[in-house]
């Protein structure tokens, strides 16, 4: 007889074909157009245009290379993330799949850092958005804004899942549609063909006049790596967010297959119009910023007024979709039994509210640490979730490499999605990764200190994982606990999950 267990897709129960309701307390409250838009607007943060500035200064042109090598490091993970997802939508993603494909301690792991990386994020960008905020309107304090954005976001959040996709479908938009208009106008002005444009030098000579492509040598694209890896990470959201959904495998195949467009327009596009508008010296660049520098060299009024407007957008969908991941990964946390149990309960439209709240308490925490001791307590919770992006692109190789046979024996015809090149390029992505990782340790600066304080948050992080699954195994073996393990602690063990966090996958005895 067999026990092999069955991959089931999400909503699914063996029996009931087509049911596409989550049967844990979740419900597919996300809309195809919600998906879409998060699939497009989620790759953009608030860091593709507070934070290209300083990776223009650091290599100069040659920053468009750094720009094309993460971005293909993004888009062979998100297929591997692609592939697994569309063969088994969870809110638990990644997480889950590292659970069943390499071990508890895993998937405990790799899901506690995720959840501290966004809850750290929730205070940088709740600060930035304060800042904005408080420029326009100083008669509110800093602190009052800060509390402001995050009261509303908690409260679209808690409202149900559809509030938080309609927010982030606007937000979202905003982003996609300032990008297009900001790449189409320089585009314009660069040819010519822009009328009033009042920057004659513009032109693809400023990719070589100053210095050449390279003005400070081939090794700058790795340090130009290491300032914009950061600003990718986001992308993977859409894979959380697509096991609450009408159509999961739709939404994560059609995600898939245009990241690499969303990264060619909106990443490199971008920063190409302002290496052609601009020489990369130009100081105005680090002062005003790359995009508002940009344009005002063509005359663009009130240049800066219209990039707050749009970085506050950002920040607010970071926000947005920070404090829904990180609730997420807390509920998915819940339901393996590795985190509270009461964070996976759900209330009214199938909302994890205490996985929310406590999701958002720690974030005001770090608010107020940001507040009060921003260059000792929040440098270090900052630092040490700063290396987690790349932990988080590890492991999903990782996992891939194992999950592709998993997926072969018990439902081959859920590999819709499949991974180029398996397993040579699954290989391939995981050495850049840890090359680049190796390459912060060399680096004496800032990216050296992010990654070993990282590299030590994590290693705390994983040595509580093996304590717990020590003694969860003793308790086990204890021929005294005849009622066996207690909770959801056994779900993902050798025979398979019978719930992968926010997804229910089933386990059918033959």
């Amino acid at each position: 007889m067999s026990t092999q267990p069955t991959l089931t897709k999400a909503g699914e129960n063996p029996g009931e074909p087509g049911n596409s309701q989550p049967t844990d307390g979740l419900q597919a409250g996300l809309k195809n157009r919600h998906l879409s838009m998060i699939a497009i607007g989620g790759v953009i943060g608030a860091g593709l245009f507070v934070g290209s500035s300083g990776g223009i200064a650091a290599a100069g042109p040659a920053i468009l290379l750094s720009y094309a090598l993460v971005g293909t490091l993004v888009v062979f993970v998100m297929r591997m993330l692609g592939e697994m997802a569309a063969a088994n939508p969870t809110s638990g993603s990644f997480s889950a799949y590292a659970d069943r494909a390499l071990g508890r301690w895993a998937g405990f792991s790799i899901g506690w850092l995720y959840w501290f990386f966004w809850v750290v994020v929730l205070a940088v960008e709740a600060t930035a958005g304060a800042l904005i905020l408080e420029g326009w309107i100083p008669a509110i304090p800093q602190w009052g804004w800060a509390l402001i954005v995050m009261v509303v976001l908690t409260a679209t959040n808690l409202a149900s899942v559809a509030s938080y996709g309609e927010f982030e479908f606007w937000f979202a938009g905003i982003k996609v549609v300032a990008i297009s208009a900001f790449v189409i106008i320089g585009l314009l002005a660069v040819f010519g063909l822009l009328p009033g444009s009042d920057n004659p030098g513009a032109g693809f000579a400023h990719l070589t006049d100053s210095g050449g492509f390279f003005p400070k040598g081939p090794g700058a694209i790795l340090t130009g790596v290491l300032m914009v890896v950061f600003s990718f990470m986001g992308s993977e959201i859409v894979t959380l967010a697509a096991g609450e959904s009408e159509d999961p495998e739709r939404a994560i195949r059609k995600a898939t297959n245009s990241v690499i467009w969303r990264i060619g327009i909106f990443y490199l596009g971008s920063i190409f119009v302002v290496l052609t508008l601009l020489p990369w010296n130009d100081k105005s660049i680090l002062k005003d910023g790359s995009y508002v520098a940009a344009l005002n060299s063509i005359g663009i009024p009130h240049a800066g007024q219209i990039m707050n407007v749009i970085v506050l957008t950002a920040v607010l969908s970071c926000l947005n979709s920070g404090l829904y991941t990180a609730s997420r990964m807390a509920f998915s946390l819940g339901k393996r039994g590795d985190a509270p149990k009461s964070f996976a309960k759900t209330v009214g439209h199938g909302v994890p509210r205490t996985a929310i709240l406590a999701s958002v308490a720690f974030g005001f925490i770090a608010v107020f640490f940001n507040y009060m001791w921003p260059d000792t307590v929040f440098a270090f919770l900052l630092n040490s979730s700063g290396a987690v992006a790349l932990f988080v692109w590890l492991v999903i190789c990782l996992t891939q490499l194992k999950m592709r046979g998993i997926i072969l024996r018990e439902a081959p015809e859920k590999l819709v999605v499949k991974m180029w090149l398996f397993p040579y390029l699954t290989y391939a992505t995981a050495a850049m990764i840890v090359f680049v990782i190796g390459y912060m340790i060399y680096d004496d600066g800032e990216p050296r200190k992010q990654v070993l304080l990282s590299l030590l948050v994590a290693a705390l992080v994983i040595g509580i994982a093996l304590i717990r699954e020590k003694l969860r195994k003793n308790a086990s073996a204890d021929p005294t606990d005849l009622a066996g393990p207690d909770g959801p602690a056994d779900l993902a063990g050798p025979a398979g999950p019978t719930d992968q966090s926010g997804v229910k996958e089933s386990v059918t005895r033959s």
